[in-house]
């Protein structure tokens, strides 16, 4: 019996739309659609890694692809100078909100610490 398609799997499968900034074979870039600050965005790997803490071995490659990416794309989105955040949510307290790793690139605006 096969779990049905995340938000962001379906996403990856254009079943629905989002604004895409950056695609590769890997992963995918696009923009949320409920900004956390002036440049939110969202980067995924195609390959479904439920979150972070799930993680295995075989998925270093990829964990240090989207590193490498995210920091690409801040810098094609013009915000490498001033500054920018990275955040991957673990779970329920973690703030995650679809079991599918992500993580949030922000910034155009100065971000607080602590986060909250």
């Amino acid at each position: 019996m096969s779990q049905e398609a995340t938000l962001f799997e379906k996403i990856i499968a254009r079943e629905i739309p989002a604004e895409i900034v950056y695609e590769d074979d890997l992963c995918l870039c696009f923009r949320d659609i409920s900004p956390q600050a002036p440049v939110h965005l969202l980067l995924i790997p195609k390959k479904p890694i439920t979150r972070i803490g799930l993680a295995k071995p075989d998925d270093c490659d990829l964990l240090g692809h989207l590193m490498i990416t995210v920091g690409e794309i801040a810098r094609q989105e013009g915000y490498s100078e001033d500054g920018f955040r990275v955040i991957i949510n673990n779970g329920p307290n973690g703030g995650e909100a679809v079991p599918h790793l992500h993580l949030h690139l922000l910034a155009g605006r100065q971000l607080k610490w602590p986060p909250g």
